[in-house]
Order: C-alpha cells, then structure tokens, then sequence
C-alpha cells in the first residue's frame, strides 16, 4: 500500500489535490495492474497530514523495531555518531578571540593550504579534549569527532600547521591580549609569573647553539660555535633543576604570565639549565610593549634577588614577591624579630606589617591549618630520625659516618641532624624549636605604598592561579612528556598547549565549572550521520538542561539540529 496524491479540478477550474491509501491489484481481464482506493482522506491540507502522522505512528506500534524503523525512514541507514560539542564550544571562542580571523590574515602572501587555520584549531581543541600525539590528533579529527569546514586533515597537515605556527606566534599572542582585554575587559593590573620545566623521553640532549639573551637561536649559530662576545653555544633540550622530580631526562624551562583570575596571557620557552633569577626581567621587557599600564608583578621566592626587585620597578612597575624564611637573609631575621599583632583578613589567613625598610613594605603572614600541618610533619620526621640512629652508638666511628652519609642524602631527616663533637649522632632540639617558630609563616616584601598588608597578601595567594595553570596544563591539556625532537616544534606544542588552556579557562571563567566537568557534558553533544536514496543528512542530539546553560554562560548559540544536508547530484 501506498499514499498518493490526486488532483481534481473544481468547477471554476482551480485544482485540488486529494490524499488516498491505495494498492496495485492485477487485472486478470486487462491483465495489467490496476489502482485501488483503499480509504479516501479528503483535501491535503494541514490537517489531513497531522492525521496521517498520528495514523503511522499507530501503524508502526504493531511493528518490531526495524521495520518500524524501515517503514519510518524510508531506506536511511545510521552510519556514525561523533561528538560535535566541545569543538563547537571552543571553536566559537576561538573565533570570538579574533584567532580565526587573525590567522586567516597572516595566511595571505604565504604558501600555505587555506586549511591552515583548521588545522591549527584542530590541533588546540584536541589538546583540550583528547591530547596525543600529532600523528593520532590527524586520526582523532578524522575518525572521532566533528571539526567544522575540516572533514579531514593528514599528519603532514598536522606538522605544517605546526611549523606555520612558530611563524606567527608573536602576532598571535599580541592579537589574543588585545582581545583578552578589549572583549573580556581583563583585568591586567596584576600579573603573576612562575616557572615550570617538562622532560623528554630521551637521554640525548641537544646540539649546543649560539643563544640571544633571550634564550633564541641566533642566525648562523650551529654547534661547536665559539663564543660570540663571550657567549657559549647551549643547548636546548639539557639537564638543569627538575620541577617534575626526572632529574633523569633532559628538559626544558617554561614560564607563564597568568591573571588574577587565572587566564595565562603569554608563555615563554628556555633551555632546560636556565635559573630562574633572570627570567622574569626578560618577561617585562617582553610585555613592556603591550600598552600596559602600572603592573604589580606577583612571584614566588625564587624570583626575590635585589637585581630583579630594582628592575620590576622600572617605569614605576611594582612587584610582590615571596622571602626565603630560612634562607638567613637579614631582612627575613630582622622581619620575625619584630613585635606586633596579627590581623585576620580571612578564615585561614592572618598578616601583620612591619617596618624595616624605606623602599620596601614587609608582610608576615600566618596560617594556623598550615602551622599545624607543618607541626605535624616535623614530628613526624623527628620520630622517623630517632628511629634511624637509635643504637648507632654501638656502631664504630666509620659505620656512623656511612650512617651519616646516608642521612645527608634525605633532606627532610638531614634537616634535624646534630652530630657531636664525639661524632655521636643526635636530634637537633634547637634546630626544631627555630622551626617551630616558622610553622604556617611565609614573609612578602612589595614596593607598592598604597596596597594594604590584606591585599598584599591576598593578591600572593592568588600565585596558586598559576600552579593551578600548570597543574591543568599538565595533567589535563597534558603537556609532559613531549616526543618532538625539533626545537621550533617543541615551541610550538607549548603554544598549542597554551592555547589550548587559555580557552579551558575562559570556559571555566564564564560556567563556574571546572573544565573536566564542561568537556564532559559538551563531548555528549553529538551528531548522527543518516544515509539514504534521498540522500545524507546530519542531526545533533536534543540537548539537556545542563548542555543549554552552559551554551547560555559561554554566551554560545547552540549547534543546528540539522548540522548538515547533502541531496544526491542530478544526473
């Protein structure tokens, strides 16, 4: 049985069109196929075909599920689901950050596919949804999830993307601050610095080269150089002081510039031996040309040298930045010596200010969950070097010495060691008291006059905003290990990397959410592909509360839910 369309001419001449339910029998006389009406349902209006949609649904209630299906969709077939959510997502703020467009611009005049740009985005979404490696990342857009105007892409797309990208990384990044402050109206007033370093999976490092004060490979620099104007060729990919505890691979160093409400701003790459006391000044001269106002920068300890703390106030900059407590500084030992109350400015956080200094501001701060916990690790440790000497009386001289040794090598046991003028090896009671008065204490010293001892302390706190960047670009946007060998690769899945977190955290910033928890529900966003005689289409699932609020927060228009229609070519 079929359905069929009839027309009819009224009296005045104008046609009307009649529905009927109608079958071929065979005409035995005739011996040729004839129609027959089974049920006539009138005019085709609105009406009708409301009736005849309520009639299949009842028809298809007494069938099994495929052929409920068949009779339904008229020989579709479901090819594929994909996941279409969190590209969708971030590639509205992508393209809300003016990266799209700004890409597209620096294509022009260069000998470069005009998938360039989708390929770099794709590159970014995926270490923000599903990090691997470049040659998998070419799979995952091809096989695993939908990328807008990308049905494809190849690993050598991946690589070209990726050499194009340390090509305009510097317009890039002055074209994202720009739009980070002009269309998110970021607060940079404050800006917070920390370092990190990432391993390779390697034991080789690298060839050394001749290096800028900057950490860059001068033109014409090749291994085995001598020194240009005293410079030595350094390598890039070398050992240096672990952050990652694998003091067994080479690695590099990285920094990044973080906001107060924890968006990164710029990263930065050095060879993998570079202290930390210089880098910041290179990250002010850098952001110096960024029409930035007054800046506070905000560092932990590390950064606290007396070149560094004159060089941030340059230009009438300022800084907060952490003291060493037990590094012995006159200025810390001068700071605890003094008399004063503490002033609670939040739940776990008391500050007190002292004076000891004309240029420089001190703040003490204190934190009695802290002061607990560090109370209960030194006994711990104590307890655990009691346990390790007990007896060692008994031992000879060169038997305590090799106990000695073996202390020496355990830094939180070493620490409450005192050996007697006999050789004898005993706790140290007075080293425990000093370090009692230290518990839950950490000092700040700040050049800035009209900041309060509470925002002075509140504003070092918001430094874990970067440890939380780096522990997200690490864990979630997985940034460790790297597999690339190329220097200029290896720069560029950082600023893959940083990209990729920039927009997590401007999700994040817009939802409440954490990432994990948005990619979640945007990855159960997907698109179904129906293939059939009348063609192929493409259709979004129904989305849920959840998925339209957090659409609604990143101010984000919902994909369409016919994402795609392609009509068989006429022949």
């Amino acid at each position: 049985m079929y359905l069929r369309s009839t027309p009819r001419r009224n009296k005045d001449g104008s046609e009307v069109r009649y529905l009927q339910l109608a079958h071929n029998v065979w005409d035995p006389q005739k011996r040729r196929s004839a129609v027959r009406v089974v049920y006539n349902f009138g005019r085709e209006d609105a009406a009708n075909r409301e009736a005849l949609q309520r009639l299949v649904a009842s028809v298809t209630r007494f069938l099994d599920p495929e052929a409920a299906l068949a009779a339904s969709a008229d020989g579709l077939q479901f090819t594929e689901s994909r996941p279409l959510g969190g590209t969708w997502a971030l590639d509205a703020l992508w393209a809300r950050l003016g990266i799209a467009k700004e890409t597209r611009r620096l294509l022009k005049g260069r000998r470069r596919d005009e998938s360039a740009e989708r390929a770099l985005f794709a590159l970014v979404a995926n270490r923000a949804l599903a990090p691997s490696s470049k040659l998998a990342a070419a799979r995952w857009v091809n096989e695993d999830v939908l990328v807008a105007d990308l049905p494809a892409t190849s690993d050598d797309a991946c690589y070209r993307a990726m050499d194009w990208l340390t090509e305009i990384t510097g317009d890039l990044e002055r074209k994202v601050f720009d739009s980070l402050v002009t269309l998110l109206n970021l607060e940079v007033d404050v800006l917070f610095f920390d370092t990190t370093s990432t391993y390779f999976e390697t034991q080789d490092e690298d060839e050394p080269v001749l290096r800028d004060d900057h950490g860059m490979p001068l033109a014409g620099g090749n291994a085995g150089s001598a020194g240009d104007g005293g410079r030595e060729p350094q390598p890039f990919r070398t050992w240096g002081k672990s952050k990652d505890h694998r003091d067994d691979l080479p690695q590099v160093v990285i920094g990044m510039a973080v906001t107060r409400d924890g968006v990164p701003v710029r990263v930065w790459c050095w060879p993998g031996d570079t202290a930390d006391s210089k880098l910041i000044r290179q990250v002010k001269d850098d952001m110096r040309d960024w029409c930035l106002s007054k800046v506070i920068w905000v560092a932990d300890r590390g950064f606290t040298s007396a070149e560094n703390r004159r060089y941030l106030r340059k230009g009438g900059g300022s800084y907060i930045i952490g003291e060493k407590l037990r590094s012995g500084s006159a200025d810390a030992q001068a700071a605890l010596s003094r008399q004063g109350r503490y002033k609670d400015v939040a739940q776990n956080l008391k500050v007190k200010e002292v004076r000891i200094a004309d240029d420089e501001r001190f703040v003490i701060c204190f934190n009695p969950e802290a002061a607990e916990r560090d109370a209960a690790v030194r006994a711990k440790m104590i307890a655990r070097l009691e346990e390790v000497i007990k007896d060692s009386d008994q031992l000879s001289r060169d038997k305590r010495a090799e106990l000695r040794g073996v202390i020496s090598t355990r830094p939180g046991l070493n620490r409450y060691l005192r050996v007697t003028p006999g050789g004898l090896l005993r706790t140290d009671a007075a080293k425990a008291k000093a370090e009692e008065n230290l518990d839950g204490k950490y000092l700040l010293r700040t050049a800035d006059p009209k900041l309060s001892a509470e925002d002075i302390a509140l504003g070092y706190k918001q430094l874990l905003e970067v440890e939380r960047g780096w522990r997200d670009m690490k864990q979630v946007i997985d940034l460790r290990p790297v597999y690339h060998r190329r220097e200029d690769r290896i720069r560029a899945h950082v600023t893959l990397c940083w990209l990729a977190l920039l927009l997590a955290r401007i999700a994040e910033n817009a939802c409440g959410q954490t990432w994990p928890e948005l990619r979640r529900d945007l990855d159960r966003i997907h698109v179904g592909t129906f293939t059939g005689p009348a063609g192929t289409f493409q259709q979004r699932t129904e989305l849920s509360k959840r998925q339209r609020d957090i659409l609604k927060a990143m101010q984000i228009e919902a994909p369409p839910r016919i994402y795609q229609l392609k009509l068989p070519a006429k022949p």
